[in-house]
């Protein structure tokens, strides 16, 4: 695979990429049941959905109150009502589990004298749960969320955001690492050179934007930027 030239920083999404989103349901299937993973999927799917849906109608509303609502239609739909049931998993989604390679691929950037970021669609306050729960605060020179441009990714708005808070007003020179197809499409369509975490085995999706590279998970990253 050949190396990505002239990077200067590295750009993370967060869930799905750093972070794993179906470890709340997987932590309370004992309680949940053998729809837990169904549960979770249609969660996922319907959170993503929700921030898109809101972008285009123009009706923001932060990331926690849109994974709320996303878990409310995911566990209705699937007839699980059991009090106390959605505070238990929503807390759990304050300290999601980092994949297994996380520390040791960002050490390895790090080392190769790259800024790190994150850019990602959750609240200030769900990111620095997540990351100081992953023991990841001294791995990243800034955490930004979609909050202070108040859009969603992929909008064009949020990619630039990283740029202007990097102080790096050339895209090519950012690599953009995502595990989620439309977003790493989506930020190679922007312009950056888009590395795309192939955890769940996915196609790439039917729009503009072609990522630079593909791995299979984040241990493979350092070599190529």
């Amino acid at each position: 695979m050949e190396r990505l030239q002239g990077i200067r920083a590295c750009v993370f999404d967060a869930y799905g990429t750093l972070f794993d989103v179906h470890a709340p349901m997987r932590k309370l299937a004992p309680e949940i049941g053998e729809k837990a993973e169904e549960i979770s999927k249609l969660w996922r799917q319907k959170q993503l959905e929700y921030s898109w849906l809101r972008s285009l109608m123009g009706v923001h509303a932060d990331f926690w109150h849109v994974t709320g609502e996303a878990l409310d239609y995911a566990l209705e739909q699937h007839g699980v009502d059991e009090p106390g049931l959605k505070d238990e998993i929503m807390a759990l989604y304050l300290k999601l589990d980092a994949y297994p390679e996380v520390v040791e691929a960002l050490e390895a950037v790090k080392a190769r004298s790259k800024l790190t970021a994150i850019l990602s669609n959750g609240s200030p306050a769900m990111l620095d749960a997540a990351v100081r729960h992953a023991g990841l605060e001294k791995l990243f020179n800034m955490v930004l969320s979609v909050e202070d441009v108040g859009i969603y990714k992929p909008s064009r708005r949020v990619y630039r955001h990283a740029m202007q808070k990097l102080q790096i007003h050339d895209a090519p020179s950012i690599c953009f690492v995502s595990a989620n197809t439309w977003d790493a499409q989506g930020a190679a369509q922007f312009g950056f050179q888009s590395v795309r975490v192939d955890r769940f085995g996915l196609k790439d999706d039917r729009i503009p934007g072609k990522p630079a590279a593909m791995i299979k998970d984040l241990s493979a990253l350092a070599a190529l930027v």
